[in-house]
């Protein structure tokens, strides 16, 4: 292991109760993402944290959500290149939540809603970027950090900073917890789209003049089919449809009824290809109509050269602690998707454990350190280009 490495580890290692104290404070603070006040917390936590640490912060109130925290450092340099870290402070978890699953350490594992996805995350955040303060190390690319508080509901608040700044950094790292008990990064994601079919019929008396109606109802279980039929999964093509309503009456030709549609593409391609297919479906039952809403919110995450390389450059870094890393493609999207499409990016650097949105979340606090150090090594990588 490299003297400056050791040395890295050593000074986490001693910030080890401080890091467990921190990590347990954010998580303390409940943050369901569908309580906008529940934020304010746990921003003012990270707000003072990081002006400890040289950093300005501007808080950027949401509409509906929680709004997001973007922070920099307050000595700038001109012409200085930048990375970007991200992270989200909202949870699936509502207030209250603690009563039943109070945080707690035993066997090495440190429980509680939210630990694991992903407030060990914001945890390794600081704490890497306060052991490079501390240690007098140089990093060649300021580092700004975007923390969020809609990921859980899709960041469409969020999204739009997250865009920006992609587009102007030079890599971009995201705290979403790795996948599974080997912490294996995420170097691929599908993208998640979300689409509704309304079906339009016409009304009619079931007994008495059902010829005189369409069935909307009919109508919707032909869609159906042919939607479920829309699978690829060779492919990593899902299409499931996930709610269906309709009707208003037993004794009611049904004259309007509804589908929600959950849709994960592995590739923009292929992506772009059954969103074209699902827009353009057509009734199949005379009298009924279609109207059908929706996109890809969240692109995929594909493993372009920029990203391979981002990759090849983590694996070499962990090496330096004496870690192997593992990689693995995620169904689910992050904010990652999103970056991903304007610059390097290398997405479930946080903490390894298990459970995100379950009751047995956990991390694993000895890896805390060990991850925090992985992301310090990464923040203090060359400054390359890897748009192209």
């Amino acid at each position: 292991m490299e003297a400056s490495a050791q040395k890295l580890l050593q000074y986490l290692q001693e910030q080890r109760p401080a890091m467990e104290a921190f990590l347990r404070r954010l998580a303390e603070v409940e943050t369901p993402s569908n309580d906008p006040h529940a934020q304010d917390a746990i921003f003012e936590v990270l707000e003072k944290k990081f002006a400890a640490l040289g950093f300005y912060t501007l808080r950027m109130p949401g509409r509906l959500a929680g709004g997001y925290l973007f922070t920099r450092p307050a000595e700038r340099k001109k012409n200085r290149p930048i990375q970007l870290l991200i992270g989200h402070c909202d949870t699936v978890w509502e207030k209250g939540t603690l009563e039943e699953m109070p945080i707690e350490l035993s066997d090495g594992r440190l429980r509680g809603p939210g630990i694991f996805d992903m407030k060990a995350g914001l945890t390794q955040m600081v704490f890497a970027l306060q052991a490079i303060r501390i240690l007098g190390l140089e990093m060649e690319a300021a580092p700004v950090c975007l923390v969020n508080s809609d990921e859980e509901i899709g960041s469409r608040e969020s999204t739009p900073a997250i865009r920006r700044l992609a587009r102007i950094a030079q890599r971009a790292f995201v705290l979403e917890p790795p996948l599974g008990p080997e912490g294996k990064l995420k170097t691929a994601r599908k993208g998640l789209g979300r689409f509704t079919l309304t079906v339009k019929g016409k009304a009619a008396h079931a007994g008495l003049d059902p010829g005189k109606g369409a069935s909307a109802i009919l109508e919707l279980s032909h869609q159906i089919q042919r939607l479920f039929a829309f699978n690829e999964p060779e492919k990593g093509i899902t299409v499931n449809v996930g709610m269906v309503e309709g009707g208003v009456s037993p004794n009611v030709v049904a004259p309007v009824s509804k589908a929600v549609i959950d849709v994960r593409a592995a590739t923009q391609e292929d992506a772009s290809r059954i969103s074209e297919a699902i827009l353009g479906l057509q009734p199949a039952t005379p009298g009924a109509s279609l109207k059908i809403e929706g996109a890809f919110g969240r692109p995929p995450m594909e493993r372009t050269p920029r990203n391979r390389r981002l990759w090849q450059e983590a694996q070499k870094a962990a090496e330096k602690i004496d870690v192997r890393l593992q990689e693995a493609a995620a169904g689910g999207g992050s904010d990652g998707n999103t970056a991903s499409l304007y610059t390097a990016t290398l997405d479930g650097l946080g903490t390894t454990g298990d459970g995100a949105h379950a009751s047995h979340e956990f991390i694993f606090l000895d890896k805390l350190l060990e991850r925090t150090a992985l992301l310090t090594l990464l923040l203090l990588l060359p400054s390359e280009e890897m748009k192209k």
